[in-house]
């Protein structure tokens, strides 16, 4: 039985080991965190949405970053300090920008791929993650705003995703909790909203009890090719001890560190880390329960989303910034979220809140790395940007297809 290394214990690196292990592989999960689901798949902004599907690969994106390179609460930060990985990555994501419509429709196929393996897994395995089937309320500020949601519909209808335009009153109906005066909108019945830590510890679980082992607390040094074994040193957290083991084939699913270890396969994964914010509301008393949303919310103009976990939490998420591998949380770009809530949920209490910041794994094309290196035995199942939890289950399919043709388990 073929033996596979996995690094990384996000959500894509647990998907990516379910799929393994369905396919008869045994598998090793490597990751520097004690537990699952530390770092980006912490507490992103919960949707599972296949309308949030388009890509940032447009020349308007790069016009907003110009502009609002000074303004430190602007939904779109890029930090002017020089940094040639930084430069060179957007000189790639400017050269993507042809293939915005067909990366777009693309990832909208992917997505809705995605949501069967996710929802079927869950069931098989009971995995309670406060899932919402209430669909996402894409919200319109402004007139510009809804033409270019309307041209954004026309690729994702080409990708198989029926989204349609709602007027202010039916999103009222959709959404009572909603206040503000929103110029229009668009209903996407078939997406839903959950708790992407909760899911990915329950599949993490699954993967425990079908043979799969986890080493936790572990923080990967090298990765060398010897003949056709995989070599991975990695120390211990707590006592720095390096170990080294070989195995058949290792993917790489490690988020922003997945550029440095491709680099020592020999492969280019050019992934930039784009940071993104969260708040988590605690709902403690009736009226602030009332007043918070339960279908989810996808406001383009301000990049920001909310999803509802459960009765006692409401998750606000979003804003982009480049600025290197930051992890600070920065109160001018958490401010901008509560203020979004209080602007269209008045009613719900901000008192109780809990900040967070994550690097979401970004490619210039913002279409993730998926399938095999340049070396045997080496593959990738990385760089899903932003749309990490709504994309990982299909690629990770895809790659466990992909491993049976050219590294057959019982090889």
């Amino acid at each position: 039985m073929k033996h596979i290394a996995v690094v990384g214990a996000g959500i894509s690196g647990v998907t990516t080991a379910y799929s393994l292990l369905q396919r008869g592989y045994k598998v090793t999960v490597l990751d520097r965190n004690r537990y699952a689901a530390m770092m980006t798949s912490f507490a992103n902004g919960g949707q599972l949405s296949a309308s949030n599907a388009e890509v940032w690969t447009q020349l308007s994106t790069i016009i907003k970053g110009m502009k609002w390179m000074l303004k430190r609460d602007a939904p779109l930060l890029i930090n002017p300090k020089p940094s040639w990985h930084k430069y060179s990555w957007m000189a790639e994501f400017v050269g993507n920008i042809p293939n915005y419509e067909a990366n777009t429709i693309e990832s909208t196929r992917l997505a809705i791929a995605a949501r069967g393996f996710l929802f079927d897994w869950a069931e098989k395995e009971n995995i309670d993650f406060d899932h919402e089937k209430r669909g996402i309320l894409h919200i319109c500020v402004d007139r510009k705003g809804y033409e270019h949601a309307l041209k954004v519909n026309d690729m994702l209808a080409k990708g198989g995703l029926e989204r349609h335009a709602v007027t202010p009153e039916e999103m009222r109906a959709i959404e009572p909790a909603l206040k503000g005066d929103p110029y229009g909108g668009f209903y996407t019945e078939s997406d839903s909203t959950g708790d992407i830590h909760k899911y990915t510890l329950g599949l993490a679980k699954a993967c425990q009890r079908l043979g799969g082992k986890f080493l936790f607390d572990v923080r990967v040094q090298t990765l060398t090719q010897q003949g056709d074994k995989v070599q991975i040193s990695y120390s211990a957290e707590e006592n720095y001890t390096v170990e080294s083991e070989s195995f058949d084939g290792v993917v790489i699913c490690a988020g922003i560190e997945s550029r440095r270890f491709a680099a020592q396969l020999g492969d280019k994964v050019n992934i930039y880390p784009v940071k993104g914010y969260s708040i988590t509301i605690d709902l403690p008393d009736a009226e602030s329960r009332e007043a918070a949303p339960w279908t989810s919310l996808l406001d383009d103009n301000a990049k920001v989303v909310s999803s509802r976990l459960g009765e006692h939490r409401l998750r606000i998420a979003g804003t982009a910034e480049f600025n290197g591998e930051n992890y600070d949380i920065r109160d001018n770009r958490i401010r901008p979220l509560v203020a979004w809530s209080r602007r269209f949920f008045p009613g719900v209490q901000t008192e109780h809140i809990v900040p967070w910041a994550g690097l979401r794994p970004m490619m210039p094309s913002m279409m993730p790395r998926v399938g095999a290196g340049k070396r045997p035995g080496v593959y990738y199942n990385t760089g899903h940007g932003h749309l990490g939890w709504t994309l990982c289950a299909a690629t990770s399919e895809m790659l466990g297809d992909s491993m049976l043709q050219s590294l057959p388990p019982g090889s």
